[in-house]
């Protein structure tokens, strides 16, 4: 896991974000996800440098693409986010849950 991985796991191991349980690596189809709550049909992931180049770009839109057709909501975080502001990610995550009801 690079830092910003290993941080963002530090606040959602042993369901500490209220009860969720998250997993780490969380393989869907024929992609990994960073982390992934099976309950809330949510991914989450954490974009550092390599995430920043053309090809990157389009790879990650193919597979949100390809998650989203099978109804999960990825929701992207930059690496400074995790050290920056954590507050805002956890809230950002905890507004995403129910997210499945809100679109029905």
């Amino acid at each position: 896991m690079t830092p910003a991985e290993a941080g963002t796991w530090k606040l959602l191991k042993a369901k500490q974000l209220d009860g969720r349980k998250f997993r780490r690596q969380q393989v869907i189809g024929n992609y990994i996800v960073d982390f992934y709550c099976h309950a809330e049909r949510l991914a989450i992931e954490i974009d550092g440098v390599p995430h920043n180049s053309t090809a990157s770009k389009e790879y990650d839109l193919r597979r949100d693409r390809f998650l989203k057709r099978n109804g999960v909501k990825v929701i992207r975080f930059k690496n400074r986010i995790v050290f920056e502001e954590a507050s805002f990610m956890l809230d950002t995550i905890r507004a995403s849950f129910g997210w499945q009801e809100k679109t029905e």
